[in-house]
């Protein structure tokens, strides 16, 4: 009988929802739990917007269910976000916050994410989004080769 495992992309959560914004909570600095898991539930949403296709699934699958549900809960966008604009989009949707901040609630979330997600999954969100999104994802920007 052969067993096979699973794809890494495709494997259960690392983590629970409370484990995921107490991740967050802690990466951020931030005070309470209400206040990362409002940011927490803030990116992941615009994240939404911004993953299709293969990595979409992968990474809802890879998340907790709570999280997957505010990716699967949004509509990719057709025209990709440059990491600038897809910060500023966070700002939006949260009150009176700049975007350096809002920057920070980002950085504090995806690298968060990255740290628990499986590396090729992490691997393959960035090759789909635009140039930029490594350093939210707390990744070096790597030059393609000439």
């Amino acid at each position: 009988m052969t067993v096979t495992t699973p794809h890494p992309r495709l494997a259960a959560p690392a983590l629970g929802w409370p484990e995921l914004t107490e991740a967050v909570r802690e990466a951020g600095r931030y005070e309470t739990a209400p206040e990362a898991e409002q940011i927490t539930r803030t990116v992941l949403s615009a994240l939404g917007t911004q993953v299709t296709g293969e990595e979409r699934v992968s990474l809802a699958q890879s998340l907790p269910h709570e999280a997957a549900l505010l990716i699967a809960a949004e509509i990719p966008s057709t025209t990709p976000l440059t990491a600038r604009e897809f910060v500023e989009s966070v700002a939006a949707r949260l009150p009176d916050t700049t975007p350096a901040t809002a920057r920070w609630h980002t950085t504090s979330v995806l690298t968060t994410l990255s740290t628990h997600l499986p590396t090729p999954l992490t691997a393959a969100l960035l090759t789909q989004l635009p140039s930029g999104y490594a350093f939210l994802f707390g990744r070096a920007e790597l030059a393609a080769p000439a």
